[in-house]
């Protein structure tokens, strides 16, 4: 049985349109937590491992302090990103989108944990990685590029 050329055209686009319906339906959403405007859930995970690295003793010791501070902390970097332009916005998803994948994790963070497993250690040493990787990228976010970007630094409370 020869196949002509509509036919295989025919079956192509119907096979490409069943896998674009089956990865819409089955591909969970971004989801976003009530006071969130533009961080879904992974971005939020990422920054919420992060934040205990990056601010350290800024934070409350109290564990419920220690949490809502975050969970306030998380809320306000969400409305910084929502007030910038939607390609800046675009590109922080894309970043904790990356970040959030399982082998981008394994490889940078070098935890088959999720965000939300990674100890303020584990975090502060992917942190260093990145400073001191010799990938230009990577160390792109170290505190030696933030004056290049007009970032003063987290906060000093002492």
């Amino acid at each position: 049985m020869s196949v002509s050329r509509r036919r295989f055209l025919v079956a192509g686009v119907g096979g490409a349109t069943a896998l674009a319906a089956a990865g819409w339906l089955l591909w969970p959403a971004p989801g976003h937590a009530p006071g969130r405007v533009a961080l879904d859930d992974d971005g939020a995970a990422v920054l919420a491992a992060l934040v205990p690295a990056l601010l350290d003793t800024a934070l409350p010791m109290q564990p419920d302090l220690r949490t809502a501070a975050l969970d306030d902390i998380v809320i306000g970097v969400d409305r910084a990103i929502a007030g910038l332009p939607p390609y800046a916005q675009g590109e922080l998803a894309q970043l904790f989108s990356l970040l959030s994948l399982w082998p981008v994790r394994v490889a940078l963070v070098h935890s088959t944990r999720p965000w939300n497993g990674i100890d303020a250690q584990s975090a502060a040493r992917f942190l260093e990685r990145l400073r001191t990787s010799r990938s230009m990228l990577l160390r792109s976010a170290s505190p030696r590029s933030w004056t290049s970007i007009g970032y003063g630094g987290p906060p000093r409370l002492w």
